[in-house]
């Protein structure tokens, strides 16, 4: 029998007008953890489409063997009957059903048609347990921030009998932490027997787990390396997915930091389901022009419920507090309001939230702003193209063209739309909320470089994020979150790891503190 549980070999696939895989070859071997690395577009989360049957056979070129037999997948249930199984860097799970109900939705615990609900109970129980997430069975999804939902996709994986388990960006959206005890239950899960393969930006997290890496540029493998017999650093991975030296991961910036046009005052929020609990308590920030302000914290801190509810009172119930620019205070009593007011918000759930998949670039991109290019409420199609083509170009979003579907770029491609839609707004305050999830270490660099642009043109920047060097990297001044409170405010001459989290784990600011 082959050491190798899969062999990919010479696979190519064509979207129109473009070539997203071209003569990849991928090898895993039984019991070992693979990563697989490259830049936004680079063809990772295609080739695992192609493997787990999302693009049946017949649609790509190239030879797939499982466990040394020749497979063609027609859809993805044929592969996980033979134990391959996925977990999309987007998430694809039923806000209205339960943990429970997800976790074995297609896979239900029954006998003769009637489902066991005590079975199902108890091994959702289980399996929450030993992806660390502590919520009842009973919970909506719905009701879960992104970073816990993944731990569900997590545990619905286990649920199945995987000999292949499929990670497309599993830490992407969760806190040191929870990355840490996922990384720890892959490499318990390794023991076991289990092979994996990982998709991840985090190079850190690679080196921690991976055996062997393989690297993809522009659809091509560039080359395979034995994380024990081969010389690999972080440098030597850079090089291979971008095709160059990255020697600063943040761009060197003076900043020109002006006066406050930016306040939160006393901003109190309630829970929109469970009306007596308080997710944010009495905050109050500021932000000056030109300054990039972080925000950092763990899961469950209320970051994103923060920005949400300050952005058009978009999350939360009973909020109590004010919002005031430049001296005056303004209503954001909804989303129209608050963009009316020069506030745009970049959400961490840019599929859920954050664009219209089904439509296409130029679509996605002006839809912030249609007033823009209208007149007398119709919209000119031809400054639409132009607009859209424009930030296409000044942000290198990968396409033919800016008639594409969204659905159809990649996780990265995808939040440069994103962020391209609100920069049309032309907003003076850009809420950030984890602006690099799930993008490679070159487009990180590009993002960086436009949010700092949009400082430099003295727009106020508050910018969320899980990963502490991006915050200590970017950011002029940084405010800590625990239990919805503020328990820190830190400048970047005085910020280090150890004093964040420090800061991140108290309940209360401590009196003079």
């Amino acid at each position: 029998m082959s050491e190798f549980i899969l062999e990919m070999r010479g696979i190519t696939k064509q979207f129109p007008g473009v070539k997203a895989l071209d003569n990849v070859n991928l090898k895993v071997r039984e019991g070992e953890i693979h990563a697989l690395c490259g830049e936004n577009g680079a063809g990772k989360s295609t080739l695992m489409k192609v493997l787990s049957g999302v693009y049946p056979y017949g649609t790509y070129d190239g030879e797939i063997l499982f466990k040394g037999d020749v497979c063609r997948f027609k859809d993805i249930k044929q592969s996980e009957q033979l134990g391959i199984v996925i977990i999309h860097q987007e998430l694809a799970l039923i806000p209205y059903l339960s943990i429970a109900e997800n976790i074995f939705l297609g896979n239900e615990r029954a006998k003769k048609g009637i489902i066991n609900w005590n079975e199902t109970i108890a091994q959702t129980k289980k399996l929450l347990q030993k992806v660390g997430l502590d919520e009842s069975p009973h919970t909506p999804v719905g009701q879960l921030g992104v970073g816990k939902q993944q731990l569900v996709e997590i545990a619905k994986a286990l649920a199945k009998e995987v000999k292949l388990l499929i990670l497309d960006e599993p830490t992407a959206a969760l806190n040191e932490d929870d990355s840490e005890n996922l990384l720890n239950l892959l490499l318990e899960l390794k023991k076991q027997g289990l092979s994996a393969i990982i998709i991840s930006h985090k190079l850190n997290e690679i080196a921690k787990v991976a055996d062997s890496i393989t690297i993809l540029r522009d659809g091509k493998t560039i080359e395979t390396l034995d994380m024990k017999h081969d010389e690999v650093t972080e440098d030597r991975i850079i090089r291979g997915m971008v095709g160059r030296d990255l020697t600063n991961r943040y761009p060197t910036r003076t900043p020109k930091i002006g006066e406050i046009i930016f306040e939160v005052k006393n901003w109190t929020v309630y829970h929109p389901v469970y009306s007596e609990r308080k997710v944010i308590d009495d905050v109050n920030l500021s932000i000056r022009r030109g300054e990039i302000v972080g925000i950092a914290g763990l899961m469950g801190a209320g970051r994103t419920e923060l920005a949400m509810s300050i952005f058009g009172r978009s999350y939360g119930k009973k909020i109590s507090g004010e919002i005031w620019k430049n001296g005056v205070k303004i209503d954001v009593s909804d989303v129209s309001k608050a963009i009316a007011n020069g506030i745009a918000y970049v959400t961490e759930d840019r599929k859920g939230n954050g664009l219209i998949l089904i439509e296409d670039i130029r679509k996605n991109i002006t839809l912030s702003r249609l007033g823009k290019i209208s007149n007398h409420f119709v919209v000119d199609e031809n400054q639409e193209i132009v607009q859209s083509e424009r930030f296409r170009d000044q942000f290198k979003i990968k396409t033919p063209s800016v008639f594409q579907k969204v659905e159809a770029l990649s996780g990265g491609n995808q939040q440069k739309v994103v962020l391209s839609k609100w920069i049309f707004a032309e907003p003076d305050i850009l809420i950030l909320d984890e602006p690099t999830r799930g993008i490679d270490v070159g487009a990180k660099y590009e993002i960086y470089t436009i949010i700092q642009q949009l400082a430099d043109e003295g727009k106020g920047i508050l910018m969320i994020s899980s990963e502490l060097p991006e915050i200590l990297g970017m950011c002029d001044r940084i405010y800590v979150m625990s239990e919805g409170r503020i328990t820190g405010e830190v400048s970047r001459e005085d910020a280090t790891q150890e004093k964040l989290m420090r800061l991140m784990t108290k309940t209360a600011i401590q009196e003079g503190a």
